[in-house]
């Protein structure tokens, strides 16, 4: 099961694929037994074949991705209610799927009179927008909030942090809001937001 998990691990880390003897090499394992765990990861979903013969992630990661995803809502909700509520503005936990940025959980402040509303399932892509901004420097080991004006919605003034230091996730805590938000109050609201969250998922 290490192996197998360890496979998983390089192919998804390997934006290229991967051949078999780079995979065998990698593992410090032998050809035929990089054929073993293929044959069992590809009979579950979790791998596949492209037309050059590399190892590509199969479908059935998407599926467990889907399905663990309610529970990376149900665990991030706390922090998000506290973020709309501290910060007036609505927030948002945003994960990465197909490149692209996904409103995983939304939650809107209960005592604000207007109030941006932002629909759980909304994709965007990430070089646009704060969330996605933020996931981008999360790549890169920062930790920083990044602010935003209008890139999403003409008039949106957004904030966002990357939550870092949960193993296979790559995910932006924000919120977004119709006037200009104070960056170092806001900021420092969602990066202990991102930090909240991050503690709950690990």
């Amino acid at each position: 099961m290490d192996r197998g998990l360890r496979l998983l691990h390089l192919v998804a880390d390997a934006s290229a694929g991967l051949t078999v003897t780079e995979a065998a090499n990698r593992l410090g394992i032998g050809r035929a037994a990089v054929y073993r765990l293929v044959g069992a990861l590809t009979g579950h979903g979790m791998l596949r074949r492209d037309g050059d013969g590399r190892l590509r992630l199969g479908a059935g990661v998407l599926h467990l991705a889907r399905r663990a995803q309610p529970l990376l809502a149900e665990g991030a909700l706390p922090a998000l209610r506290r973020l709309a509520e501290q910060a007036g503005a609505t927030a948002h936990l945003t994960v990465v799927e197909g490149g692209e940025g996904v409103a995983l959980a939304v939650v809107e402040p209960s005592w604000t009179s207007f109030h941006v509303a932002y629909r759980t399932g909304a994709r965007h892509p990430l070089e646009r927008g704060a969330a996605g901004l933020a996931i981008l420097a999360g790549r890169s080991g920062v930790a920083d909030p990044v602010s935003t004006v209008g890139e999403l919605q003409p008039g949106a003034y957004g904030v966002a942090a990357p939550v870092l230091g949960v193993p296979g996730l790559e995910a932006s805590v924000g919120v977004v809001a119709l006037a200009p938000l104070d960056a170092d109050t806001v900021g420092a609201q969602v990066l202990a937001a991102a930090q909240s969250i991050a503690a709950a998922l690990s």
